[in-house]
């Protein structure tokens, strides 16, 4: 079984690349989805019981689970890949204010803290991470790498 965990800020292309994955017949989960997130003193972190079943699971491919939370690092070794997407802030902000999928980002304070976890959280993902991949690239060409890294 291969597992690679993409990871990023909000506005990246986290959900993008799953929904092209999705179309390209690969398992996928995304785990801002009910039921991965459990909140503990304010904070959003990966339910540990589902993500260790979702990554015990026997499989004969590659699954792609997508997310960002401060836990992720507890099972990071759990992945055969880590993928770090990455783009300038304001290639976020403007991906942000243009979508239509997810309110986050839309307040002037939620955008504050993207701006302030791009400077701050990013350094962190892409100390764990196995790849980083500029998601400026076009969208297909993002596709293809995350397939050939699951290809190993």
């Amino acid at each position: 079984m291969t597992a690679v965990l993409i990871t990023g800020m909000s506005g990246v292309g986290k959900s993008t690349a799953l929904a092209g994955l999705a179309a390209r017949g690969f398992p996928v989960v995304d785990t801002d989805e009910p039921g991965w997130i459990e909140v503990v003193d304010g904070e959003r972190l990966w339910h540990p019981a589902r993500m260790i079943a979702l990554l015990d699971e026997p499989r004969s491919g590659p699954v792609f689970v997508s997310g960002t939370v401060r836990n992720q690092g507890r099972f990071a070794r759990r992945f055969d890949a880590v993928v770090l997407l990455t783009a300038p802030i304001e290639v976020l902000l403007e991906r942000i204010r243009l979508r239509s999928t997810n309110d986050f980002g839309k307040r002037e304070d939620e955008r504050a803290a993207i701006v302030r976890d791009r400077a701050e959280v990013e350094p962190l993902l892409e100390r764990t991470a196995t790849h980083v991949i500029d998601a400026t690239e076009p969208p297909g060409a993002v596709l293809d790498r995350l397939v050939a890294i699951a290809a190993g």
